[in-house]
């Protein structure tokens, strides 16, 4: 009853078709694996944090952090999303002679009624891409080339233990409108390594020094033993980092931290 009263309301008499969708209520799960058209290879699971705001608030963004792997992911959800999606979708874009090759991430919402799926996309996660590739030790290119030439099944990629995170820089009024040009400051001070990486995302090299281009300008990431030493290590490094305007959450990781302390 609320649902046609909401279609009245919107569009009076409106004559074309309208798609109903159940709204679903739970926490999202980015899911990945890099495939050859017939085999598979698992990368970690990972959260992504849309809202703008602190707490889950304000308009959606590109992402602002993520981490992983995702405690909310257990052998028993993986394998159920691995069979009712991962599986189905892979046999039947065989089966009608276009066999998926690439990557695939399927985004999930885990719900009391289990796994359902939201959406797919043909590429790497933003901002999970970052803290996957320091947990990955094998080489990535190996793995992307048995996927194009159909040999998947012969690798087994090596990974980190312990957990990352990845802290998005952005400019003051992302999404919405916001100023670029700004002079970037202390990135010259911050060393990359294997557990510390400062990815470019909206930035421009002038001379000596960084400006803003974007709205999402750095995704400080970084590795460590577990994932509060990871967020610990990431929010340092941003903490060293400015530009007029800055804007980043600071809750990136806690729907991990609440579910590893069991709460």
């Amino acid at each position: 009853e609320e649902t046609v009263a909401a279609v009245q309301q919107i569009h009076g008499h409106f004559a074309g078709e309208l798609v109903l969708e159940e709204k679903l209520v739970g926490e999202e799960l980015s899911f990945f694996a890099i495939c050859d058209g017939t085999d598979y290879v698992l990368f970690p699971s990972a959260q992504d944090h849309k809202p703008v705001l602190d707490g889950d608030v304000g308009p959606n963004t590109g992402g602002m952090g993520a981490y992983c792997p995702a405690p909310l992911m257990d052998a028993a959800l993986e394998q159920q999303i691995i069979e009712e999606a991962l599986l189905p979708t892979l046999q039947g874009m065989r089966a009608a002679g276009s066999p998926y090759v690439g990557v695939l991430y399927i985004g999930v919402m885990v719900t009391a009624e289990g796994p359902r799926v939201l959406e797919y996309n043909c590429r790497f996660g933003d901002p999970e891409c970052q803290p996957q590739m320091l947990l990955l030790e094998s080489d990535l290119l190996e793995l992307l080339f048995a996927a194009a030439t159909g040999t998947l099944a012969s690798q087994q990629p090596r990974w980190r233990p312990g957990a990352a995170a990845a802290v998005v820089m952005a400019s003051g009024g992302y999404p919405e409108s916001y100023q670029t040009g700004r002079p970037i400051s202390g990135l010259a001070d911050i060393p990359s390594s294997s557990a510390q990486v400062v990815f470019h995302a909206g930035t421009q090299r002038q001379g000596p020094d960084w400006l803003t281009t974007g709205g999402r300008v750095l995704s400080v990431t970084c590795h460590a033993d577990g994932l509060q030493a990871a967020l610990d290590a990431c929010y340092e490094t941003v903490a060293k980092v400015n530009w007029e305007g800055a804007h980043y959450r600071k809750d990136i990781g806690q729907k991990g931290l609440r579910r590893l302390r069991g709460e």
